[in-house]
Order: C-alpha cells, then structure tokens, then sequence
C-alpha cells in the first residue's frame, strides 16, 4: 500500500495514543499535527500547550494551531498540503464541511463508545455511571452531525468493577490507536464498507460540569459508587458535612445594656471529596452515618450503606478513613448534607 498522507487533529490525552501510533507506522505520513492554542493554566495563568502538542513536537511534527477551525487561512493551509486522509481523536471543535470534505478518503474520528450509544463528550463517564459491562471504541466516518457519521469499525472491551474513568480511559485510549491502526489500511483499500449508524438504541452523554459530582445519599449504594468511579478524578463524588445555618450572636460583657452584639456569620459546610468506597449491607437513613473508626466510614444509602476507605477535605490531601478521623470528629448518627 502506497504511504498515506494524513492530518491528525486532537487535543487530549485521550488523543496521544493515536497520534504516536500513526506516526510511528511506516504506512502513514503524519503532514501535519491540528490542537488547540495553548490555553492559561495554573497560578500565574502561564499558556500550557496541549497534551498533544508536546507529542508532536517530541515526534518533531509540524503543529498548527487554529483559534477556529473554520477560519478560511486555515483551511487553505490543510487543502495546500494535499491530506488524503484526516484522523481527528479528542479535537475540541466542530469540524466544517470545508475540513470534513476535503481528503479523498474523508475525515475518520476515533470515539470511545460502542456508537450509537453515548454520542458527544462523555461517553467514558456515561458508560460507568450507567453500570455497564461493556464499552469500547467505534471508528467513525465523520459528517456534519454529532457523533452520526457511518461505522467503519468497532472493538469491545469490559467495565471491570475495579475500573474507574481514568483507567478505562487509558486502556480506551490503546484500544481505539491499535484499531485504527488496523483499520485505515483497509478502509483506503475499498475493503471496508461503513455501515450506517441504527437509529435504535442512540445516546447523548452531556459535558460533565462539577456539580454532576455531588452525591445524593438518597441514592442506592451502587449507584453512588458508579458515580465515585465515573468521575475520578475529575469532578470526583464529593459530599458536605457539618457547618451552621444560623449566624452566632455574642456580646463582650453580660450586660446587654452595654454592649453591642457581635455577629458571627454561619460557619459553611466541609466540602469532602470520596475516592475510595465498598458496598456494605447495612440499613439506615440516608446520609447518616452508621459507624466512623479504623475501618472507614459507612453512611447509609437509600439502599444499602457504603463504607469510605480514602476521602479528602477541600484544599487538603488525599487520606484513608483512619488517617481523616485522627483530626476530625465524625460519630455515628450525624449526617452528611443532603443536595439542595
């Protein structure tokens, strides 16, 4: 097969397994390597370069960095160097049909679902949270839609109950660059035929936000743990405790007659983000907790309980249960907040 020339574009992690192993296989030319600008970042809001820009440039590739895909100087760049295919994994924004139709063999994008289920930018999270067995990654004939392009192939692989988003992302990530790998050989040789997406059993996963992360105690066990899976580490499950909803009222001297009162505001809730957890058969009002000690703290569900193994206050560190009680008081029959 003559080498193929193709335009990457993406910009996640999610994106670099791809990239490198198109750029390391003898049967592809990568022209050119298509991310996001450089975004502020951190403390001093410093520009950051994509995950997939550092690829690139250690795989001295040429990067090209559009604010908008659909600016005209960039699409004469892509058209000047003549792609005959382009691989898009994880890019960020919306292709127009200028892009989508420029190559001969199209635009193909790796997505990391078994589509048409879980179509747009959560499918990893969606897939955990939902409690399924199963996922995989589907290799995609992009059109103008969302995530509706024709199927060129697809691989499965299983929800391990030990899985979380990271890790299943990991393995989605290899999974999807091995396929593809072996997939646009045969593509381009006219031996795949893409098969229309079925208009049954179609999904949306939203864009996670961070309240999404917020545990509803009311909620069975299982499901509350598929939500500690689904969004670690980010926005992780995450509860409030403690706190006051009525303002302290003290004055200096016992004579209300000669003093003003001082007012102390309500002290807020304690932000606690759970990363570890187990399901324990143990009834209970939702949210209370039933036992706090060396052996984690189990909180009654609406279902079941579950016991915490390693959870952390806002802005302090990561600590199992044992280690968290030896500096904050949690007894049995108190009670995590409820959503509001």
């Amino acid at each position: 097969m003559k080498e193929l020339k193709i335009i990457f574009m993406g910009t996640a992690e999610l994106s670099c397994a791809s990239l490198e192993t198109l750029a390391r296989n003898k049967n592809f030319q990568v022209a050119a390597v298509v991310t996001q600008p450089d975004k502020p970042k951190g403390r001093d809001l410093k520009p950051q370069p994509s995950p997939v820009k550092i690829l690139a440039q250690k795989l001295n590739l040429l990067v090209l960095q559009p604010a908008h895909a659909r600016d005209e100087k960039f699409v004469s760049e892509l058209r000047e160097l003549k792609p005959d295919l382009i691989v898009v994994v994880a890019y960020g924004q919306i292709l127009p049909p200028a892009i989508l139709d420029l190559p001969r063999f199209g635009c193909l994008n790796v997505h990391t679902s078994l589509l048409p289920k879980y179509r747009g930018a959560s499918p990893i999270q969606s897939a955990i949270l939902n409690g399924e067995t199963e996922t995989g990654v589907t290799i995609m004939k992009m059109d103008v839609g969302l995530d509706t392009g024709e199927i060129i192939s697809q691989a499965r692989t299983p929800i391990l109950p030990e899985d979380n988003s990271q890790s299943l992302h990991d393995r989605l990530a290899q999974l999807g660059a091995e396929l593809l790998a072996q997939t646009i050989p045969d593509f381009a040789a006219g031996k795949i035929q893409p098969q229309p997406q079925s208009p049954e059993g179609a999904s949306y996963a939203a864009k996670i936000k961070k309240e999404h992360g917020k545990i509803d105690w009311n909620e069975p066990a299982e499901k509350i743990l598929n939500r500690l899976r689904a969004f670690m580490p980010w926005p992780g499950a995450f509860t409030f405790f403690g706190g006051e909803t009525e303002p302290q009222i003290i004055r200096a001297t016992t004579n209300p007659k000669k003093s003003l009162p001082i007012i102390i505001p309500p002290r807020p809730p304690q932000l606690l983000k759970i990363w570890k957890a187990e399901i324990v058969a143990r009834p209970g009002m939702a949210g209370e907790i039933l036992s706090a000690d060396k052996n984690g703290i189990v909180v009654a569900c609406g279902k079941n309980a579950l016991r915490i193994l390693e959870l952390q206050r806002e802005s302090g560190r990561r600590m199992s249960a044992a280690e968290f009680l030896a500096g904050n008081s949690l007894k049995a029959g108190e009670k995590f907040d409820q959503p509001g």
